[in-house]
This record gives structure tokens, C-alpha cells and sequence, in this order.
């Protein structure tokens, strides 16, 4: 199990960016995928979610509204588009795997809680920035 997240750079606030996140040795039809972002000074916090099986999403209060997380079945991805970008998004951006059996996650929806999480994959630098 592998997840990659990619994507990230640095751009101006009100910006966009779309972070993607490419599982491999396991199939997303039936799993739920979670974005985190952390900082050097904070601990790291949970942002999205997504369930693969009905596409339910979950958002943290500072993002709603402005990021949009979403999935391709067919390419094993899922995305996390961000818009209207701050300077308080820069952050690293992970995106891990909801390690919760699939009646959890159907029963509660997906969840951005971290200690739900394993598969970490590799983070990916946002920064926004004048």
C-alpha cells in the first residue's frame, strides 16, 4: 500500500492549486482517503476527506468553501483542489489512508481525524506567499 501526494508550489494568496494523491497496491473503490497539512510549528491537522464508495466529503472549518476534494476511480487518484488560497495554507499536505474497516466508514462517513490514518504518504510543500 502507497500513497504519493503531488502537486504543491508556491503560489500567490487567492491562487489555486490541485494536489493529487496516487494510491497504488490497493484500489480506492472501497476505502476512504484523508488530505492533512502540517506546519514546523503545529501539529498536523486534518483538512479533507473522501469516501470512495459514495463520494461523501468531509471538511475542516478553515477550508469550506474553498477546497474541493474529489476522486478518479479509474486512475486510483484523488484530488484535493484548493482555491482562494491564504497564507495560513502553507503547509505540507499529506494524504493518508482511513484504516477503518469499510463498515466503519460507510456507518460514520470518512473522517479527518489523524489517529483513523495510516499509510502515510510522502508530503507535498505548499506555499503561499507575495
Amino acid at each position: 500500500v502507497q500513497l504519493q501526494a503531488s502537486g504543491g508550489g508556491l503560489v500567490q494568496p487567492g491562487g489555486s492549486l490541485r494536489l493529487s494523491c496516487a494510491a497504488s497496491g490497493f484500489t480506492l473503490d472501497y476505502s476512504a482517503i484523508g488530505w492533512f497539512r502540517q506546519t514546523p510549528e503545529n501539529e498536523r491537522e486534518g483538512v479533507s476527506c473522501i469516501s470512495s464508495h459514495d463520494g461523501s466529503t468531509k471538511y475542516a472549518d478553515s477550508v469550506k468553501g474553498r477546497f474541493t476534494v474529489s476522486k478518479d476511480n479509474g486512475d486510483n487518484t484523488v484530488y484535493l483542489q484548493m482555491n482562494g488560497l491564504k497564507p495560513e495554507d502553507t503547509a505540507v499536505y499529506y494524504c493518508a489512508l482511513d484504516q477503518r474497516g469499510l463498515f466503519s466508514i460507510i456507518s460514520t462517513g470518512c473522517s479527518i481525524q489523524i489517529a483513523d490514518f495510516g499509510s502515510w504518504g510522502q508530503g507535498t510543500q505548499v506555499t503561499v506567499s507575495s
